[in-house]
């Protein structure tokens, strides 16, 4: 698997991050490549919630929470990743305490199709967009805690 991941201190409390995290149905609030979300489950969010994340170049896939941490964070798996390259991903958000603010951790895991090739691919052209995306989703959840 490769690893990528992206920090950022958040001046708000954990629990005002919490706040906005664990609305997990509504990450198109802050994460802005993503354009809209499908509940494809019912019921308050944690272990097992499903999410169809829809983003701007009309592509989606589907997220399912595997560790839920009220207060510190989540992790999801995805899945229906057919615009991707990716035979398996992962994701974790984690909250960290700071005096009067928060680091936010964002990691990304995942592993390329096509072999070496795939290696490579992912060790460069993925992870650097992917890292892009990330340090955006951190963006605007900074700015989300500004406005709220």
């Amino acid at each position: 698997m490769i690893h990528n991941e992206r920090s950022l201190t958040i001046d708000a409390a954990p629990d005002a991050v919490w706040e906005v995290l664990s609305k997990y149905m509504h990450i198109d609030e802050f994460a802005p490549q993503i354009t809209s979300v499908d509940a494809l489950t019912d019921g308050e969010p944690g272990v097992g919630a499903k999410r169809r994340n829809h983003f701007a170049n009309g592509t989606s896939v589907v997220e399912k929470v595997i560790e839920w941490k009220p207060g510190e964070g989540y992790t999801v798996q995805l899945s229906d990743m057919a615009a991707m390259p990716l035979d398996e991903a992962s994701s974790k958000i984690q909250i960290s305490p700071m005096v009067g603010q928060s680091k936010v951790t964002w990691t990304f895991d995942y592993r390329v199709k096509y072999g070496p090739l795939g290696w490579l691919m992912g060790q460069t052209m993925m992870k650097m967009m992917m890292g892009k995306i990330i340090d955006a989703n951190l963006d605007g959840l900074a700015k989300r805690l500004r406005t709220s």
